[in-house]
């Protein structure tokens, strides 16, 4: 029992010591941390204080910075509204100035305007007056004086301008005509070529009769195939081993003979083969309207033509106007007036252009509506050929002016190539109309007794009656009949108009 209260005793002196001993511990723990925190919030605010004076000391520079830069704005601004200012007022006085000025000027323009206009008055009084007595001498009205005066200008004038064309006339025949009549002749000699007079029909020639029923088919399925595809007409008659393919449109022509040629050769003739030969057909005519039109650029040298120019060019190959080949014309006309201009020192290059382009119109008369010279400048705006191109396709059918003198170099070899011999063919009909508008536009003149067109409508021959045509009157009747020819009738080459006046005097011996 002694022994456990001993121990007991012990237990609890032992823990009473480590008790005090932990608490003397920890007292002088937390006196060591409270002097370290105590030290670490001294050296922080000593640190915060460093860097607020700091900080502080950079704000005020800032301050000062900013502060002297916005007096230098400051002051700029104000020299600168100064200097705006100044100019204000300057301008202002200048202003001030000019209004003055145009004041005084208004008042002296007020000034001599009155002055002018009573000056007017007293002039218009002076001619009334001068007017009255010039009435009074002469015993007529102004009038009638007037009238005298202006018949007897009209005739003096008449007179002069007869003499002075009669006179200008024989100089320029005198100095012209010569070297038109070798520049002309030179170029139909350079140019000659051969013409078909191919225009609706194409024949077609067959191995034997029995191919005529072959190419109709049973109930007539093969003719109506290739007439639908082709969009023309076949014609089998009674004339022997051949068949006869008429279209106004000469490329459904065309594709219908080598499509029929195809079928002839190949024996097999039935819808299905009629339909593949020809889209084989189309393709091989569109490769020879493309060879053909760069031969047409090749032989008239012209380069750099539009793919599209081109295919319309090679189009021509198959066209023909009064039994002439279009291309072969054009060919022709771009030659003509490239070896005219040569000779005049124009642009040969741009007249060859010209001239091989004028018709290219045609190409397309079946399918657009309109002249071909309209629709040749639609072509040639939208594949940007230059302005005299434009105004030579207008101008060798009348309906422009022109502008360059290849536009006329242009129109006189289309002249040139259309009335050269056996260029063109000409109904009769036709024929005898031209010839009785020629006499009856000659005859449409105060003074003519007859007109004759003779030399096949080269010529006109004009008799007038000389009581009221003297021969001033005739030089200017030929003018004037000739003008009206122009601006009326189509015809081929030039017209030659002669006017006779002739005075007879009969007198019978008794």
């Amino acid at each position: 029992m002694v022994s456990y209260a001993i121990a007991a005793g012990l237990g609890l002196v032992g823990f009473l010591l480590g008790y005090l001993l932990r608490r003397f511990v920890a007292e002088a723990k937390i006196r060591s941390a409270e002097e370290a925190a105590r030290r670490i919030l001294e050296d922080a605010r000593k640190e915060a204080e460093a860097k607020k004076r700091e900080a502080i000391l950079e704000a005020r520079d800032e301050a000062y910075r900013i502060k002297r830069e916005a007096e230098r704005e400051i002051r700029e601004q104000r020299a600168e509204i100064q200097r705006l200012e100044r100019r204000i007022v300057q301008r202002e006085e200048s202003l001030d100035r000019k209004a003055e000025a145009l004041e005084r000027r208004e008042r002296a323009l007020a000034q001599k305007e009155q002055e002018v206009a009573k000056a007017r008055e007293e002039v218009e009084a002076l001619r009334r007056e001068h007017r009255l007595e010039l009435e009074r001498i002469a015993g007529l009205t102004s009038e009638q004086a007037k009238e005298q005066l202006l018949r007897e200008i009209e005739a003096e004038v008449r007179h002069e301008a007869s003499q002075l064309i009669k006179k200008i006339e024989e100089q320029a025949r005198a100095e012209a005509d010569h070297l038109a009549k070798e520049i002309i002749a030179l170029a139909i000699q350079r140019c000659a070529a051969d013409h078909t007079a191919e225009v609706t029909v194409s024949v077609v020639p067959l191995p034997n009769e029995d191919m005529k029923g072959r190419i109709i088919g049973r109930e007539g399925r093969n003719i109506r195939t290739l007439e639908t595809l082709t969009g023309v007409d076949l014609i089998i008659d009674d004339t022997p081993e051949a068949v006869t393919i008429s279209s106004f449109d000469p490329i459904r022509r065309e594709i219908a003979k080598i499509t029929l040629e195809k079928l002839i050769a190949d024996g097999r003739i039935h819808p299905a083969r009629i339909e593949e030969m020809v889209e084989k057909a189309q393709r091989e005519l569109e490769t020879r309207i493309r060879e053909e039109g760069e031969r047409a650029a090749f032989e008239a040298g012209v380069h750099g033509l539009h793919p599209e120019e081109i295919k319309l060019l090679g189009r021509l190959r198959f066209r023909y106007s009064y039994g002439q080949n279009l291309l072969q014309h054009s060919v022709e006309v771009a030659l003509l007036a490239g070896l005219m201009a040569s000779h005049l020192g124009a642009n040969v290059a741009l007249a060859k252009r010209a001239g091989l382009l004028h018709d290219i119109g045609k190409a397309l008369t079946h399918e657009v509506e309109g002249s071909h010279s309209a629709i040749g400048m639609d072509l040639a705006k939208r594949y940007h050929e230059p302005p005299e191109v434009l105004n030579a396709i207008a101008y060798h059918h009348g309906e422009e002016e022109a502008k360059c003198i290849e536009a006329i170099l242009v129109a006189a070899a289309d002249a040139i190539s259309a009335s050269r011999p056996g260029a063109r063919k000409e109904t009769v009909e036709m024929y005898l109309k031209r010839l009785e508008n020629l006499e009856r536009l000659a005859s449409s003149f105060d003074g003519v007794e007859k007109a004759y067109a003779i030399q096949a409508g080269r010529e006109v021959r004009v008799i007038v009656r000389p009581q009221e045509v003297d021969d001033s009157g005739a030089v200017l009747l030929a003018r004037q009949i000739a003008k009206k020819i122009e601006e009326e009738l189509e015809y081929p080459g030039q017209i030659k108009v002669t006017v006779l006046r002739e005075t007879r005097v009969v007198e019978y011996a008794k």
